[in-house]
């Protein structure tokens, strides 16, 4: 139950992410907030993202290790490289990436010169794409590894010839 609970919720707040922080941006809140504003509040949400995939991908990563141990189920190496390859994918998004981000978008508002400013805005925007696009690959690999934890474990592929007696 605890590895469905935690594919769920990692792949949910990848859905919310992809869906639900693009409202932040809706013209209402840009009145409010002040365009530099709202993305000041994305960037605080999206550093509670991160922290959030580190915890889904390290309970993921032991309750691999906690089948194995306890119940004696072999890890199956597409799984183990599934869960390790999101979790890497996420403490790289978390750790370098989105550092590089914070400073282009306070570069693209507050830069010393006009150039610092639009050369931060083309790199922020091209890192944003592909950060988008890493975003949508992500959530493809958790529902593939939702679907996998849900499923029964597999049995046997033959039964035992100890049962027929004749």
């Amino acid at each position: 139950m605890v590895g469905i609970l935690n594919a769920a919720v990692w792949c949910g707040s990848a859905v919310f992410l992809t869906i639900g922080l693009p409202a932040l941006f809706s013209p209402e809140l840009k009145k409010l907030l002040t365009v530099p504003g709202v993305g000041f509040a994305a960037e605080a949400v999206m550093a509670r993202f991160f922290a959030l995939q580190y915890w889904c991908g390290a309970i993921a990563a032991a309750h691999l290790l906690a089948e194995w141990l306890y119940f004696g189920r072999p890890a199956r190496r597409w799984n183990l490289l599934l869960v390790t390859g999101m979790l890497a994918v996420a403490l790289a998004g978390g750790l370098w990436l989105q550092p590089k981000m914070q400073n282009w978008h306070k570069i693209k508002y507050f830069g010393a010169t006009a150039q610092m400013q639009a050369q931060a805005a083309k790199s922020f925007a091209l890192w944003h794409g592909v950060s988008q696009t890493v975003n949508l690959l992500l959530i493809a690999g958790l529902v593939l590894h939702l679907w996998r934890v849900c499923r029964p474990p597999e049995g046997p592929r033959f039964g035992s010839f100890s049962k027929i007696r004749g």
